[in-house]
Parts: structure tokens; C-alpha cells; sequence
């Protein structure tokens, strides 16, 4: 497929021996699979992201704050995005401390973009945390993506790094042909217009 969108993966959680990087990994096959998507894996491990945030919030600050240089290639990766999936576990009902860091560390970079959610958890598959990201990104301008994937009980549902659910592959298709949907008209119009945020 000719003009293809870029797909960063975001890997939520950073806690130790944590699931994401395989439901990730995944996650990417799918997506490489879909052949609609040029696609990045960004683990939120391998950058510094303080939780302290300047005290001018970007939205009266032209966007965005200065940031530590730690963080530059998760900025640039997130610029340079068409589409996001969010990959994230559910801590306590909602979603970890460094995916809400690295959200609110970042402004601009959501709007008129479309985002995805593929979730892993107990008996809810993280579908708490979803909810909680749906409202924060809707906040920041972001599209997100009606058909998610959510991963009930990991712990057994997972094998070889593969889900066992042999649906699985086909709901995550559904979710790519949503993403690159949104991804290919937001694209179009962010091209055409600045978006009025």
C-alpha cells in the first residue's frame, strides 16, 4: 500500500516485569500485517519523564512546555505520528503514572490525530484504564478509536507471545482498518488546514 501512515506504538507501563513490551511486540506484528502503517515501538522505559511539570500550562504557552532533553525522541516520535496505539495495563482501576506523565508532558502532538487502545489486565482487561484514557485524550484534541483490544487475564491468555484467542488477529484488524481510516482523513485534514485547537 502506497502513502503509508505512521504508526507509533506506545508502551504504557514501565514497571518491572511488566507484560506491555510483549503485548506490544504484538501489537506491531499486526500492524506491519495490516501493510496500511510504517510503524514505531516507543516504550516509555527508555526515556527520562519527570512527573513535576512546569507551571505554565502549554495550552496558554504557544503548546507546549521546554522539555528535558531526555525526552526529544518521544517528542519527535510523537510529532511525527499519523496514528497512536496505546498499549497499556490496568493499575487500581486506571492506567499507569508514566502514560499520564508522558501525556501531559505533551500537547500538540494528540490533536486531530487518531488513537487506538489495546489493554491487558485481570477480569476487566484494562478496559477501566481505557475509559480514563478516552477522557484525557479527548481533552487534548485526540480522535479515539471505538474498537479496541482488550486482553482479560493475561497471565493464562497468553502464549509464546501470542494471544491464545484465535480471534484475536481479526478484532485487531477491525481496529487497524478504524485507525488507518481516521489516520488517512485527519491526515488529509490536517494538510488542508491548521487545526483550531
Amino acid at each position: 500500500m502506497e502513502n503509508k501512515h505512521r504508526l507509533v506504538i506506545i508502551v504504557g507501563s514501565v514497571r518491572e516485569g511488566r507484560f506491555g513490551p510483549v503485548v506490544a511486540s504484538w501489537a506491531a506484528d499486526q500492524a506491519r500485517a495490516h501493510g496500511g502503517f510504517d510503524v514505531e515501538v516507543v516504550d516509555l522505559a527508555d526515556f527520562e519523564i519527570p512527573l513535576a511539570l512546569p507551571s505554565a500550562s502549554p495550552k496558554y504557552a504557544g503548546g507546549s512546555y521546554p522539555r528535558p532533553a531526555g525526552m526529544a525522541a518521544l517528542t519527535s516520535a510523537l510529532d511525527g505520528a499519523d496514528a497512536f496505539v496505546v498499549v497499556t495495563p490496568e493499575y487500581n482501576h486506571s492506567y499507569p503514572a508514566s502514560l499520564k506523565a508522558a501525556i501531559d508532558w505533551h500537547f500538540d502532538q494528540w490533536a486531530a490525530k487518531p488513537v487506538a487502545f489495546v489493554s491487558y489486565g485481570g477480569a476487566a482487561g484494562g478496559r477501566h484504564a481505557v475509559l480514563h484514557l478516552e477522557n484525557v485524550l479527548t481533552e487534548l484534541h485526540a480522535v479515539t478509536i471505538r474498537d479496541g483490544l482488550a486482553f482479560p487475564n493475561y497471565f493464562t491468555a497468553w502464549k509464546d507471545g501470542r494471544p491464545l484467542d484465535s480471534g484475536a488477529a481479526g478484532y485487531a484488524k477491525t481496529l487497524l482498518d478504524q485507525l488507518s481510516w481516521w489516520a488517512g482523513a485527519l491526515r488529509t485534514a490536517r494538510d488542508a488546514a491548521p487545526y483550531p485547537a
